[in-house]
């Protein structure tokens, strides 16, 4: 299927048939991504009585009982409600279905012991502009990330100066190939949380996070549609898969 769309009076065309998945799933081999120490997902089947739900095991019928972390096994796509007291669920703040995106590519830069992600870095983009996402793929950028347990290892992050900046340009939904837009261990601050979501002058329930992302090397930077979907659950985030479009001009 094709779609037309029209952005600041441009003429767009894009197909459904040939989306781009930059997300990573919730793995039951042990081998997916992981962080902040979480348990690596736990897939078997449900049983009860005499049923097991495993056709393999001479069940009926395949029924999984899955054990996992949104925020450390795989994509996962975060609300306002993963900062506040307030609960505030993913299903709620993430309610409109397409938005046009922009892809960046950026290597952190060394700090001490750190590696960031900086405004400076972003500014000099420019591809964030009539955005309504943001997509930042980090360099290097291999198939490490994939299967990473980052637990332990201070993977880079934003400066909460960059976050308040894509926040000021307008940009509701950041997504990124790292654990966490906030260092590893930061003392509970989570600042760069908080300038994204507004916490706490000005909180934005309709803005998210999606974290632990990857994008493959031969995905050009430059300006896409994306559809973030989830699943809709009572928490503050869920697993995601969020899907790109190219974009091409409307003859």
């Amino acid at each position: 299927m094709e779609l037309s769309l029209k952005q600041n009076g441009i003429l767009f065309k894009i197909n459904t048939s040939t989306p781009i998945d930059i997300s990573l799933g919730v793995r039951h081999d042990g081998k997916g991504t992981n962080c902040f120490y979480t348990d690596r997902p736990n897939i078997k089947p449900f049983e009860v009585g005499s049923f097991i739900g495993n056709v393999a095991k001479g069940g009926a019928c395949n029924v999984d009982v899955i054990n996992f972390t949104p925020h450390g096994n795989g994509t996962h796509t975060e609300c306002l409600g993963h900062i506040t007291a307030e609960q505030q669920y993913i299903g709620d703040c993430l309610k409109q279905g397409i938005y046009l995106t922009s892809l960046i590519t950026i290597s952190p830069e060394k700090r001490g012991e750190d590696f960031v992600i900086t405004m400076d870095q972003i500014l000099k983009s420019k591809l964030y502009e009539g955005a309504e996402a943001i997509i930042i793929r980090t360099l290097p950028n291999s198939d490490f990330k994939k299967t990473q347990d980052y637990s332990g290892s201070n993977p880079p992050y934003f400066l909460p100066e960059a976050l308040q900046f894509i926040k000021e340009q307008g940009i509701k939904h950041l997504l990124c190939d790292i654990p966490s837009v906030d260092r590893e261990d930061d003392g509970g601050k989570l600042l760069a949380h908080k300038a994204f979501f507004g916490v706490p002058e000005r909180p934005r329930l309709d803005a998210t996070i999606t974290e632990l992302i990857y994008v493959a090397d031969e995905i050009k930077d430059g300006f896409y549609v994306l559809d973030i979907q989830i699943a809709n659950f009572q928490s503050d985030a869920s697993p995601s898969r969020p899907l790109l479009y190219k974009l091409r001009l409307e003859n």
